[in-house]
């Protein structure tokens, strides 16, 4: 009877185990395109070609307010675009200060970490600007509002670590954002970011035209060379009106003449020169070249259409904020004083059509200064030593913080060009704070890897 029982017992036991119901497998989660449309505000507007194998790429707008103090008010669409790697990898969040690229890339801390990436364009520069547009809401403020917000609704997909990166005005907007929002963002690297926490105050660039380089050279042939442009203005400035002429550009919202528009070319000449090139290039025309030599290098270096209404104009967000808020350069060019028709051209309000010329405020970069200095955590600046925009340098505090120059670098200055000592250790400083490892090989992917859209001839 016993061993009935237990056989009995058994019996029913299988019997009962059997009828347990078996789980549902797990289904499968949402596409990332699924998950991206269903955040409130984001508009999946297209997904692209693969760029390579493991990415997926997309345009999307974010709807932003004009102003967010009044969140109830008018709003924009504001564009960026996703490269995807993997959800449970880190983002970073990069941003070039003014158009969002629009073609895929990776930017350096993005194949650091081996995470997706989100680049935006800056508020106000089209087609990310309100219409009617209120140019008093664009401030260092409101668009760290922007990438704020939109941090905070793509943490509902991306919940790994976040950093923040872009280079020059991209490198200050992410310096903003942490000033702001220092929570959303897990570590900024900062290329080549200009700090003019006293805008009155730009000795730094004069000394740094009489010094850069290995010998005095070049500083002297391109000197020479601003000299010689301005001695032969009338020559000059006709060849470069029939140029406009010819390819349909105006001077009239901006500077008003083509006489103005070429001063601020050749003003600009030595500047450009150095911020993309190099001493190994300095083939300067001398003062026995022909009138097109000169233009032509003028050309090459300061891109001589970017100076009409046609090429200025689209640049209007970046000039209004430094006039306003962001400070410009302003060096003396001595050298040239007697050959200057227009003394104090050289400052932001002249490339901004009159109606946008507005007064400097300087509160805010002496904030953003004393903020970084004495408060921030978690940032890594890049300056590059032959970079006139790394004259003036943010020095942020020792709370894992660090500062790095590029020896030779130009304003392509990275973390790769670092002596090895300084790159491995800014390496592993970006890693950390983005939560990986250092894989046991680097993933390369040229198509990605290739293009940098903050090499693009800009003001800054």
């Amino acid at each position: 009877m016993g061993i009935g029982r237990r056989t009995l017992a058994a019996a029913v036991a299988t019997t009962v185990i059997g009828l347990v119901p078996v789980a549902p497998a797990q289904a499968a989660p949402p596409d990332i395109a699924a998950r991206l449309a269903a955040i409130p505000g984001m508009t999946v507007v297209s997904e692209n070609p693969a760029p390579a194998p493991g990415f997926r790429f997309f345009f999307l707008t974010y709807r932003q307010p004009v102003d967010h103090t009044n969140p109830a008010g008018p709003t924009f669409q504001q564009r960026l675009q996703l490269l995807h790697r993997d959800v449970n990898r880190p983002m970073v969040l990069h941003t070039t200060g003014y158009n969002m690229p629009e073609r895929s890339f990776r930017a350096e801390p993005t194949v650091l970490v081996d995470g997706n990436q989100i680049s935006v364009e800056q508020r106000f520069f089209t087609p990310s600007r309100p219409n009617p547009a209120d140019w008093r809401k664009l401030d260092i403020w409101q668009a760290a509002t922007d990438h704020h917000k939109l941090t905070l609704a793509l943490k509902a997909v991306y919940g790994k670590k976040w950093l923040a990166t872009g280079a020059s005005k991209g490198g200050m907007t992410s310096v903003y954002h942490r000033r702001f929002y220092p929570r959303d963002l897990d570590g900024v690297v900062a290329y080549v970011a200009p700090n003019d926490a006293n805008n009155s105050e730009d000795s730094s660039y004069d000394d740094f035209f009489a010094s850069v380089g290995a010998t005095p050279a070049c500083r002297t042939a391109l000197k020479a060379l601003q000299q010689e442009a301005l001695s032969r203005r009338t020559d000059l400035v006709n060849i470069y009106e029939a140029y406009a002429a010819e390819n349909g550009l105006h001077f009239n919202q901006v500077f008003g003449s083509p006489d103005r528009a070429f001063e601020m070319a050749v003003l600009d000449t030595e500047w450009a020169f150095w911020q993309y090139n190099n001493e190994a290039n300095c083939q300067v025309p001398g003062r026995d070249a022909t009138n097109e030599e000169i233009l032509t290098f003028i050309d090459q270096n300061a891109t001589v259409s970017f100076y009409t209404d046609e090429g200025i104009l689209p640049y209007a967000p970046y000039f209004y904020q430094a006039a306003t808020q962001l400070g410009w350069a302003e060096p003396k060019f001595r050298y040239l004083e007697d050959l200057l028709h227009y003394p104090n051209l050289y400052v932001a309000n002249s490339s901004l059509p009159p109606e946008l010329r507005s007064p400097y405020d300087p509160a805010p970069m002496i904030d953003v200064d004393r903020w970084v200095t004495k408060t921030s955590s978690q940032m890594l600046f890049v300056y590059g030593s032959n970079d006139p925009w790394s004259a003036e340098q943010f020095h942020p505090s020792s709370k894992d913080s660090y500062t790095y120059t590029a020896p030779g670098a130009n304003h392509g200055a990275n973390i790769a060009q670092l002596t090895a000592t300084d790159a491995e250790a800014a390496r592993a400083t970006v890693r950390r704070w983005a939560g990986v490892s250092a894989p046991a090989t680097q993933r390369s992917t040229a198509v990605l890897d290739s293009y940098n859209p903050d090499l693009e001839r800009r003001p800054l």
